[in-house]
């Protein structure tokens, strides 16, 4: 049974974000999967892309990968921070669909994913994170090492603890995500 109020967030699933990321053919494939069965049920798909000054609008690196093409009237939101709500018409697109549940896929899990979801959260929408269809790059913070997997699962571990009154948070591999 389709949720009416559902819809499919994809975040930054772009090659210059995705450049030095952990399992990306494996992720954008989920994300593409996902994609495909939220359409075949109704559900709407929102695109988010970030652009910088690094990846300008219009760039190769400002593009989908390969393989995610956004439908007739999905919505394309465009971003310059990680939270994809900051200056953008996403919560005026959200209310437009009647969504008050986000399944969210995309990168970079440690920065736009948690920065988007942490947001969505306190904005009142429940949330299901497609664990297996984020992704990021290693990371350092001083001597420490962290490689792009371990920051997914942390990502995951850490998202599926979200406690907010009002919301669910939920985690679902890209194919037992349920809309």
């Amino acid at each position: 049974m389709t949720h009416s109020a559902t819809a499919v967030l994809i975040i930054d699933l772009q090659p210059g974000v995705l450049e030095g990321c952990f399992d990306v053919a494996g992720v954008v494939a989920r994300a593409g999967a996902l994609v495909t069965r939220a359409r075949h049920q109704g559900v709407p798909v929102v695109w988010v892309q970030h652009e910088e000054a690094e990846m300008p609008h219009g760039s190769a690196a400002w593009q989908l990968m390969p393989g995610l093409v956004p439908a007739p009237g999905e919505a394309m939101i465009r971003k310059t921070c990680c939270d994809a709500f900051v200056g953008t018409s996403l919560h005026d697109v959200l209310d437009g669909l009647d969504a008050k549940r986000l399944v969210i896929a995309g990168a970079q899990s440690d920065y736009c994913i948690r920065a988007t979801v942490q947001r969505a959260v306190t904005e009142g929408y429940s949330i299901v994170l497609a664990s297996d269809a984020h992704t990021t790059a290693d990371a350092s913070f001083g001597d420490v090492a962290i490689s792009g997997e371990q920051i997914v699962a942390h990502t995951n571990r850490s998202i599926g603890g979200l406690a907010c009154p009002g919301v669910t948070v939920e985690l679902a591999t890209h194919d037992a995500v349920v809309f």
